[in-house]
């Protein structure tokens, strides 16, 4: 009877490892919601003590003179983190994944994953000005 309670107690924690790998893995394969954002890239670098990710942070401006909006973010994949840091300096668009309830920052600090980013060209916010004839503003004599 005494060997009872171990194997009752190794079984309970193989089955506690058992969910806790499972909910990990849905956590990170399952996306509970995906989207873009375009900002200014302000911060990003590879952060963690043991687990290293992209971290970042990019400024959502929605209007010229109004406060930015901050949208953090992680990266996984060196080379999206590649393509991030060499669009320094220049408006972005990021597509990311949302995965809830992970549960260590291991993987990243954020819910937000980016997948992929690419540079944002910006169309002008009005049409040009259409061309004048010189004659037609001649006074008449």
């Amino acid at each position: 009877m005494q060997f009872k309670a171990p194997r009752i107690f190794l079984a309970s924690l193989a089955i506690l490892f058992l969910f806790a790998m499972a909910w990990t893995w849905l956590a990170l394969r399952w996306s509970y919601s995906e989207g873009d954002r375009a900002g200014y890239v302000q911060k990003f670098s590879k952060k963690g003590w043991l687990c290293k990710t992209w971290e970042g942070e990019i400024a959502m401006v929605t209007m010229p003179g109004a406060i930015p909006e901050k949208f953090q973010f992680t990266v996984r994949d060196d080379a999206v983190a590649g393509k991030i840091n060499a669009m320094a300096g220049k408006r972005v668009v990021l597509f990311y994944q949302q995965h809830k309830f992970i549960p260590t920052s291991c993987f990243g600090e954020t819910e937000y994953f980016v997948t992929n980013a690419r540079e944002m060209v910006d169309a002008p916010a009005y049409p040009p000005a259409p061309a004048v004839n010189p004659g037609i503003l001649q006074a008449p004599r």
